[in-house]
């Protein structure tokens, strides 16, 4: 038997060109990622995607587009599952109330789980912000979309 782990993930991009990324750090294993996560057993994908943005970022959101979906083998980091991530861009339904970190890793508790958000400017934007291999491909997708509509 096969294992599928789907995992939904928000682009969020606020007015001044900046993604929101997640650094996280589960049991001493720090990673980056975009804010999201997996599906529960009778979820869609929509509805999963706005409980993980209210589990993580105590916000409402709007999503309003979907911009990729995993289309190469990708196994899990925390498993012997296969890895299929969904994308969307999402909207804030009002102001987010965090408090944003300009350094990675910069977390404000302590203990096995903790998460910190930080804003990155697009044009800043690498793959090296982020640590699993579908989020650096949709990284190299957000610059390249970029790029042709600053064209």
């Amino acid at each position: 038997m096969y294992l599928f782990n789907v995992r939904v993930y928000g682009i969020l991009i606020n007015d001044y060109q900046e993604v929101l990324i997640s650094d996280e750090e589960e049991y001493g294993f720090r990673f980056s990622k975009f804010p999201g996560g997996g599906l529960e057993y009778g979820e869609g994908l929509i509805d999963a995607l706005k409980r993980e943005f209210l589990e993580e970022c105590d916000s409402v959101i709007e999503v309003f587009d979907h911009f990729y979906t995993t289309d190469f083998f990708i196994k899990s980091a925390f498993n012997d599952s296969q890895v299929i991530s969904v994308y969307y861009f999402v909207k804030p339904q009002t102001d987010l109330i965090l408090n944003f970190k300009t350094q990675a890793f910069d977390f404000d508790t302590e203990g096995d789980i903790r998460q910190a958000f930080r804003w990155k400017s697009i044009a800043d934007l690498d793959i090296n912000d982020a640590t699993f291999p579908t989020d650096q491909k949709v990284i190299e997708l957000i610059k390249t979309k970029w790029k042709k509509n600053d064209e």
